[in-house]
Parts: structure tokens; C-alpha cells; sequence
């Protein structure tokens, strides 16, 4: 059974606006060795549309730092599903997922295979609520916002995880990966 991770960015306030990271190399590394771990993608519809704009080749040359293409590569050649109920179509290397979330996901995981990599607000919320993620990977900056969306507002129950491993950035951020308890 092929493991699901989640990764997200969030600052100290637990804010997960992705224009308010710090970004560096090391966190795009972090990122390429989690992308590379995985066989595939799973996005929703929102997190699918923001990540083709930002890194679907080509790009205008002089568009991002060159240590930023690494990353671009990888998570443009990468297999992709999207969950959406408003798409009628997608493309980037991508496949399109209709019907029950909970019934999709886990003839997803029961293929062979390394994991799913998921990241977003709004899936990974739904995929907590059925039990569905099994590791999750916090990439705490330091960095204070005051403002913007948090993760799991509204999730229904609690979830107890243990830790299993940190990495600290030369930003200061710190990768923290759990596993649920249990």
C-alpha cells in the first residue's frame, strides 16, 4: 500500500499563504526530494491551477532564480491527479478524479508503487477527516503574519501524531515529519 504524504509551508502563526514563506534553496531541495519520493502528485483543484501557473514549462528565461529550476523540472515531469468537481479537463501530465473522495483515494493508494504526495489547504483537510494521510510534513519559517488561512480549520476530530524527523534550514525553517499515532 503506496503512503500518502503531506507537505505544507506555514509560518510560526500557522499561517499557509504561500506568497509569505521564505523561499530558498534548501527548501526547494527538501521539496525535489519529496516530489522524487513519490510516484505521483495528488492535488485539488486550486493547488493544481496555482502550481501549473508557477511552474509549467517553458519559462521566460531570467523568470525565477536559477536554483529554482531543479524543483521546476521535477514537479512539471511529475504524474498528477486532481480532485475537482468544477474542472472539465486537465492536462500537465495530470488525470482528472470524480466520484468519492474516500473510495478514489484508496484504490490510489493500494497501487503498487513509493507514495502520493499531496500539499494544499482544502484537500488535505478532507483527507484527514477519512484517515487518509499517513505522513505529515510541517515546514515551519520564522516568520509572524498575522493574517491568512490555517490548516485544518474545521477538522471534526483529533488527530495525534508522533514525531519522526526534523531538518533544520539555513532560513531558520524547520521540516517536522509525523505519522499518526496508532
Amino acid at each position: 500500500m503506496r503512503p500518502l504524504r503531506y507537505s505544507i509551508n506555514v509560518t510560526l502563526d500557522g499561517c499557509c499563504d504561500h506568497r509569505v514563506g521564505i523561499p530558498d534553496e534548501d527548501l526547494h531541495r527538501n521539496a525535489i526530494e519529496n516530489i522524487e519520493w513519490a510516484d505521483a502528485l495528488l492535488f485539488g483543484r486550486v493547488t493544481y491551477e496555482m502550481m501549473e501557473e508557477a511552474w509549467r514549462w517553458p519559462v521566460p528565461a531570467g523568470a525565477r532564480p536559477d536554483w529554482m529550476e531543479p524543483f521546476g523540472r521535477t514537479i512539471d515531469a511529475k504524474k498528477k491527479y486532481v480532485v475537482s468537481r468544477t474542472l472539465d479537463r486537465v492536462d500537465w501530465n495530470a488525470e482528472l478524479l470524480r466520484g468519492d473522495l474516500d473510495t478514489t483515494i484508496r484504490q490510489l493508494k493500494s497501487e503498487p508503487g513509493r507514495g502520493l504526495f499531496t500539499g494544499g489547504v482544502t484537500l488535505p483537510l478532507a483527507l484527514a477527516e477519512l484517515g487518509l494521510i499517513d505522513e505529515y510534513e510541517v515546514v515551519v519559517h520564522p516568520r509572524i503574519v498575522g493574517h491568512g488561512p490555517t490548516l485544518f480549520a474545521g477538522l471534526s476530530q483529533l488527530v495525534d501524531l508522533k514525531l519522526v524527523s526534523q531538518v533544520k534550514f539555513g532560513s531558520g525553517a524547520v521540516a517536522m515529519r509525523y505519522v499518526p499515532k496508532g
